[in-house]
């Protein structure tokens, strides 16, 4: 007979241990790393009033330590995801039924692929997927959603009879190149011009500092708060982190924080801010309080690849969306998320749309390849 596992639902990750948390986190990916989720939780960007209600699932084994977990999220809404199921939830309350609250298994605020099943081996992975399964079932919860899975943990998913979606984004591959001028060798003349040219106007009009960890003073992070704040109400209507995040992520993740700001007269007008993981620097947010010519992409984008060679990385990822990354070198590759529906009508037309969604998303990926910037052998 086997063994009975309980699982739990945690009232936070911050309450959790640190070391056991991370411990089933080996890649080292700083999105589902305690610091970077407990930061979160502590400075209130995900909590009460923000439609993220911590909820992680837990198992323990019989030493009482963490053998699995799962970074969920009680989502009264499907803002801050970047997997877009809002149509989804238009079409089930319209056919009656109940979309929110929903099952979010991610790193919130955070289009990043990363593990999202945190185990100590396939079986408890297997366990605590049924479990994400259970919670939903016994507590009328339409569905649970694990957005930005890493490849390597599909399978998980799919022999779980998980639905699997794809999606795409841009990010640069180091090709093991020695420098700057080694990345852009690669390149066709034409966009290698267009890069350098971009890069003198930006270089002249701004002088660029990168800051990491310690070096990032209050000061640095009081004028990106205000970088932040511009291009949130921009993009999303209102910014998703708080002021408390910014005041606390220096000290909280330490070097994995790298403030790339861009000067004019000894003050930032302009920074990108990036968290740095083991194998990959991954762009986070962006803001400027003027307008100049080509800065964002020396920010965002050059000097992302310079940090990376400089570093020994192996890739630089942009974030969501952007085509414009293309012409920089950022090439499209595949994003996946996994969804558990509840309801079996509402499962198969859901599999329906994504067998759809699936190829057009392919036709476009393989479109985009081709206008990749690299030189054609």
């Amino acid at each position: 007979m086997d063994k009975e596992i309980t699982a739990r639902i945690e009232k936070s990750i911050a309450a959790l241990s640190a070391a056991e948390w991370n411990a089933l986190n080996p890649s080292g990916n700083p999105f589902v790393g305690h610091a970077f989720l407990s930061l979160l939780e502590e400075s209130g960007s995900v909590g009460p009033g923000s439609g993220w209600s911590p909820s992680p699932i837990t198992i323990r084994g019989d030493d009482g330590k963490l053998s699995a977990a799962l970074p969920a999220y009680l989502k009264s809404h499907s803002q801050g995801e970047y997997v877009f199921d809002h149509h989804w939830a238009d079409a089930y309350e319209r056919a009656g039924g109940r979309y929110y609250p929903k099952l979010q298994i991610a790193s919130p605020l955070s289009p990043v692929p990363g593990p999202r099943v945190l185990a100590a081996d396939d079986a408890m992975a297997a366990a605590i997927l049924r479990a994400a399964e259970n919670v939903c079932e016994q507590n009328g919860i339409s569905s649970a959603h694990a957005t930005f899975v890493e490849e390597a943990q599909l399978d998980l998913f799919r022999e779980a009879g998980w639905l699997i979606r794809k999606g795409s984004q841009f990010h640069w591959a180091n090709d093991g190149y020695d420098d700057f001028d080694g990345f852009l060798a690669a390149l066709s003349s034409r966009k290698r011009k267009a890069i350098r040219k971009e890069r003198r106007s930006a270089n002249a009009a701004a002088d660029i500092e990168t800051l990491q960890g310690a070096e990032i003073q209050p000061e640095h992070m009081e004028a990106f708060w205000a970088f932040y704040q511009d291009t949130g109400m921009r993009k999303w209507g209102q910014p998703y982190l708080t002021r408390e995040f910014f005041d606390s992520a220096a000290d909280t993740l330490g070097d994995a924080l790298v403030l790339i700001l861009g000067m004019q007269d000894g003050e930032p007008v302009a920074g990108a801010l990036n968290i740095a993981g083991p194998d990959c620097l991954y762009g986070r947010y962006w803001g400027c309080n003027r307008d100049i010519p080509f800065l964002h992409f020396e920010l965002c984008y050059y000097q992302a690849i310079d940090f990376a060679i400089e570093h020994g990385l192996a890739r630089v990822e942009a974030g969501a969306q952007g085509e414009h990354k293309l012409a920089r070198g950022y090439v499209p590759v595949p994003t996946y998320s996994a969804h558990y529906i509840t309801d079996p009508g509402f499962r198969e037309a859901i599999a329906d749309f994504l067998e759809r969604e699936t190829e057009a998303v392919e036709r476009d990926m393989e479109f985009l390849g081709e206008m990749a910037p690299f030189k054609r052998s």
